[in-house]
């Protein structure tokens, strides 16, 4: 199918809704619409952070999965408890491949599951006392442990357990940090709200223990990068970019990341931040308080990467811009390489993608350096200011669509006939049996990096092998019936 023209788009929008009840339709068409890359501000075409529509199938997540799963979980030297039953924390414990150094279960904890396995007779009487008791354990079993956080689920705050006084005393005791985040599942529209407590509960109980302590000593040259957690090696590939360009990274968090990183950072001269939705709230603490500016940047295919360098650079002196001149040029030949092997084999392929964080925008760079065109985006739990940065990187008339349902997606994609999907694991089965190449965006289906020079030829290398695959010229789905089958049967 060519591309949509906008009135075709509307049209299309207007032919999915058609569906839904009058008050249901009326909600759900604030939150879908036609790219104009006129507009300045996506309020003015589009609504988001809200409440998910009952009854339809969502895709989000819960204010817990933002706090523990993304922002938290992958400080690798802290253990966090999974302050609830044992189904939260086993469900985010792992999925989202954030790598790290270290020996687990001795010095590191990420890939482990510590919970408080909540029973019935917990929510009658309580689990302060069970919480406490489990931080001793901790201490116990886990002494290099640098320190814990308390991820609260539903229970906790449904029959008010007083988590802080159990955290102070604990922390006195153990000479330790320990960290009581208020994330309840239930807390606001999606797992965004998580992000926002997990951020100002490092803000409260971490950011400035070290604002006295002089003794680290600093280089004009020292940045931070905040908000990268390290899927399938991301955030080494994007840190040996900045080391070669001349810039000391003194933290990265979460992904890879300290307690220690944590606290140096407002030492920094300049926040590198790379999810913007999930960090933006600790980046805009730290240049109030300390003064840090902060900077997004995207190093997703060769053509960002570039502009990124360059953008960051402007920040430093000359040695740095030159710095960054120098690591454009060193690895040109590698990802023209790159594109000359594959972009032929990708060319025009056409892509509609449905994330979260910063995928649905950052990564339509990295298909257009490959020929690709994205012709549809969203995001599960994104803000306005999000989509004001998505306006500029999409086609007019292309299809944006916030906290897109299941039935909506899939007549979308059945309308637009795309080439390949960009998901979650969620979709990723539905559109696979539909027929359709399908990659796992959220944690890259297994592979990755896909940041920096060397994150480029993985991740052309693996749109390539799921496009390309011949299995699905093999491929027949289900509920198509063979023609040919009933005529055959007739004529024996």
């Amino acid at each position: 199918m060519t591309n949509l023209t906008r009135e075709e788009t509307e049209a299309l929008i207007a032919e999915v809704l058609e569906i839904y009840p009058e008050k249901a339709k009326k909600d759900r068409a604030k939150h879908l619409t036609v790219n104009d890359q006129s507009i300045e501000q996506s309020k003015k075409c589009i609504t988001s952070n809200r409440k998910s529509l009952p009854g339809v199938m969502t895709i989000r997540g819960c204010a817990y999965a933002g706090s523990k799963g993304v922002v938290w979980g992958p400080i690798k030297d802290m253990i966090h408890i999974s302050h609830g039953p044992v189904g939260c924390g086993q469900y985010s414990r792992a999925g989202r491949r954030n790598y790290y150094v270290g020996t687990t279960g001795i010095n590191t904890f990420g890939t482990m599951n510590f919970t408080s396995d909540f029973q019935e007779k917990d929510i009658v009487f309580g689990g302060d006392k069970k919480l406490a008791k489990i931080m001793n354990e901790i201490e116990s079993l886990f002494p290099l442990a640098k320190g814990i956080s308390v991820q609260s689920e539903c229970p906790i705050g449904l029959i008010g357990d007083d988590i802080e006084a159990v955290s102070k005393k604990a922390s006195k005791e153990l000479n330790k940090p320990v960290v009581p985040v208020r994330c309840e599942g239930f807390r606001g529209v999606s797992q965004s709200l998580g992000h926002h407590i997990a951020n100002d509960a490092i803000r409260d109980w971490v950011l400035d223990k070290r604002d006295g302590d002089n003794s680290f000593q600093t280089t004009p040259y020292d940045v931070s990068i905040i908000g990268d957690y390290n899927i399938g090696g991301d955030a080494w590939s994007s840190r040996t970019l900045l080391e070669e360009m001349g810039l000391r990274v003194v933290s990265q968090w979460s992904g890879d990341g300290t307690l220690a990183e944590m606290e140096l950072t407002p030492k920094v001269k300049l926040n590198l931040l790379h999810c913007y939705r999930s960090m933006n709230y600790i980046s805009r603490h730290m240049e109030e308080k300390y003064g840090i500016p902060w900077v997004e940047y995207n190093f997703f295919g060769p053509t960002k990467i570039a502009e990124s360098l360059r953008k960051i650079a402007g920040y430093f002196d000359d040695t740095i811009k030159e710095g960054a001149e120098r690591v454009i040029e060193r690895y040109k030949a590698q990802y023209d390489a790159v594109i000359a092997k594959y972009r032929p084999r990708l060319e025009g392929k056409r892509v509609m993608l449905y994330v979260g964080g910063l995928r649905p925008r950052h990564v339509i760079g990295a298909y257009e350096d490959l020929g690709m065109e994205v012709v549809g985006t969203g995001y599960e739990f994104a803000h306005n200011d999000d989509y004001d940065r998505t306006i500029k990187d999409m086609g007019n008339a292309t299809l944006i669509y916030d906290d897109v349902t299941g039935y909506e997606f899939e007549e979308f994609v059945k309308k637009v006939k795309p080439d390949l999907i960009g998901a979650g694991i969620k979709e990723k089965y539905i559109f696979q049996k539909m027929g359709i190449p399908f990659r796992q965006m959220h944690s890259w289906d297994y592979s990755g990096p896909y940041h920096g020079y060397d994150g480029f030829a993985i991740f052309a290398r693996d749109m390539d092998m799921t496009l390309n695959n011949p299995c699905w010229g093999k491929m027949k789905v289900p509920w198509i019936k063979d023609e040919a089958a009933p005529a055959a049967a007739a004529a024996a």
